[in-house]
C-alpha cells in the first residue's frame, strides 16, 4: 500500500511534520513553509534590489578593488556603517571577530601544521527584537560573499522528537551554497531566538524531559564546536537510509542570537546596584526603584558568560560562544535615521512610490520622531517602522492615485498631528 500523504518536494516533510504544506501549482507538488521562506531569502539575496547593487559597487571607494577577505576591522566597520544605524560597540566586536575568522580560514592549512592551534571564535549576540541582529549578519555575509543560513531555534528539538533536528541548520547552509560543501564550510550560520531554548529548571524543577530546551543546546554543541557532521540532503528528521554528505563545521562561523528578556536585571543584580543616598546611607525599600532607573542600554555592554548561565544556557554551550556581542535598544534619534538615511530608508521608498503618482511626500521632523516613538512604545524596534508607515499611509495610497490623476498631482505633508491625533492626511493639489 502506497503512502498517499503529500510531502514537501524540497525537504521531504509530510503533512504531519509541516506547519503549512501548500501546492500552489497543483499536480501533487507541494512545498512547506520553511522551504518557502528559505527560497525567498535565496532569491532575494541572489537578485537584490537595484539600490543594493549600486551600493555594493560603490562600497569603500578609497580601497578600490580591495579583496573583502583582506579588509581590516576598521574597513569592515566602515562597510557596516553604510547599512547599520547605531550599534557602534556591536559593529566593533563583529568586525574584529569576522576579521580574525577570515584570517583563520585564509591561513587554515598553515595554522593546522604549525605549533600553535587556533580555534574559531563563535559569537553570542544579545539584543531586543528589531535591533538589527539578522540585518548585520546578512550584510557581513554579503560583504565576504559567503553562503549563510538563518535558522529559528524555536523550530528545533532534540533528535528523535517531533520538530526539526539541529542538523537542519547545516542543510539550509548547503542549500544556500547550491550544494557546494567546500563553499558551505566557509559560510556563516545564524541561529536566532536561542533564548527560547534556555533551561528554566532552576526556577521550575520539572520531572519531564526538556527535549526542546536543554536538549537542543546539547545537540548544537558538536555543530558549533567543530567536527564532521553527516548532513541529510532532504527532510527535517534523520532517516537511516537517507542520502547524507559529510560537512566539516570547524570552519563555519556560528552566530547565536536572542532577545534574552530580563538579562539586564541579572546584570544589575551581579553589579550590586544599591540605593545609596547622597551622604552614603542605604535607603531601605528603594533598591528596586534605583535599579529600574538604570536603563537596558546602560548595562548590556557589561554582560558576561555567567549572566547567560543564570538565564538558562548550559555552561558547555556558552563555552563554545566566546565572543559576546551586546546590541542596544534603538533610540529615537537612531530610528529617525533608519527612516531617512540608508539607501533603502522607508521614507525614501514611499517618496519614490508616490512620485509616480506625481505626489511629493514630505515629513516634518516632529512627525518622524512620533513614528519612532510608536516603534519604541510597541517594543518592535526598526522592524515595526514599516507597519506603522503602512497603517499611516493606507487610506492615502488608496485614494491619492485617483485624486492625483484628476488634479495633476500635488504635495502631501505629514505632521505630528497626523501621527498622534490621527488627523486625516490632505493632499495639497497643484494649481
Amino acid at each position: 500500500m502506497t503512502n498517499s500523504k503529500i510531502k514537501c518536494a524540497f525537504c521531504g516533510r509530510s503533512e504531519d511534520d509541516a506547519f503549512l504544506l501548500t501546492s500552489p501549482l497543483g499536480h501533487g507538488v507541494a512545498i512547506c513553509e520553511e522551504c518557502v521562506k528559505l527560497a525567498y531569502d535565496c532569491v532575494n539575496d541572489a537578485l537584490g534590489t537595484k539600490e543594493e547593487k549600486v551600493a555594493t559597487a560603490t562600497t569603500d571607494k578609497n580601497a578600490a578593488d580591495l579583496n573583502a577577505e583582506e579588509m581590516t576591522p576598521t574597513e569592515i566597520r566602515r562597510f557596516l556603517d553604510q547599512y547599520v544605524v547605531g550599534q557602534d560597540y556591536a559593529k566593533r566586536i563583529l568586525s574584529v571577530a569576522v576579521y580574525n575568522h577570515m584570517k583563520m580560514l585564509n591561513h587554515y592549512d598553515k595554522i593546522q601544521s604549525g605549533d600553535v592551534e587556533i580555534e574559531k571564535s563563535n559569537v553570542l549576540m544579545v539584543g531586543p527584537s528589531g535591533c538589527g541582529k539578522t540585518h548585520i549578519i546578512k550584510n557581513l555575509a554579503r560583504l565576504f560573499k559567503v553562503p549563510y543560513a538563518i535558522a529559528d531555534a524555536t523550530t528545533l528539538t532534540e533528535s528523535g522528537y517531533v520538530g526539526s533536528d539541529v542538523e537542519t541548520v547545516l542543510q539550509k547552509l548547503l542549500f544556500s551554497a547550491n550544494g557546494d560543501v567546500k563553499k558551505a564550510e566557509r559560510g556563516i550560520v545564524f541561529i536566532d531566538e536561542i533564548d527560547k531554548k534556555a533551561n528554566k529548571s532552576q526556577e521550575n524543577n520539572s520531572i519531564t524531559r526538556d527535549v526542546s530546551g536543554e536538549g537542543v543546546q546539547q545537540g548544537l554543541l558538536k555543530l558549533i564546536e567543530g567536527g564532521i557532521v553527516d548532513v541529510q540532503l532532504s527532510g527535517q528528521r534523520r532517516h537511516p537510509y537517507a542520502d547524507t554528505v559529510p560537512v566539516d563545521t570547524s570552519k563555519i562561523l556560528f552566530v547565536v542570537g536572542g532577545a534574552f528578556p530580563g538579562i539586564d536585571q541579572i546584570i544589575k543584580k551581579r553589579l550590586h546596584y544599591k540605593a545609596i543616598s547622597s551622604v552614603g546611607l542605604n535607603l531601605d525599600g528603594q533598591e528596586e526603584q534605583l535599579q529600574s532607573s538604570v536603563g537596558y542600554n546602560e548595562v548590556i555592554d557589561q554582560a558576561i558568560a555567567d549572566d547567560f548561565r543564570k538565564f538558562g544556557l548550559i555552561p558547555e554551550f556558552i563555552g563554545r560562544l566566546p565572543v559576546i556581542c551586546p546590541m542596544k535598544e534603538l533610540t529615537e534619534e537612531e530610528l529617525v535615521k533608519i527612516l531617512t538615511e540608508p539607501k533603502n530608508a522607508l521614507v525614501k521608498q514611499y517618496q519614490e512610490m508616490l512620485k509616480y503618482d506625481k505626489v511629493e511626500l514630505s515629513f516634518t521632523e516632529d512627525a518622524l520622531k512620533a513614528i519612532a516613538n510608536q516603534a519604541i512604545t510597541s517594543k518592535t524596534g526598526a522592524r515595526g517602522l514599516r507597519s506603522i508607515m503602512e497603517h499611516l499611509l493606507l487610506d492615502t495610497m488608496y485614494s491619492i492615485p485617483e485624486e492625483a490623476r484628476k488634479s495633476g498631482g500635488g504635495k502631501l505633508l505629514i505632521t505630528e498631528e497626523n501621527i498622534i491625533d490621527k488627523k486625516p492626511l490632505v493632499l495639497e493639489k497643484n494649481n
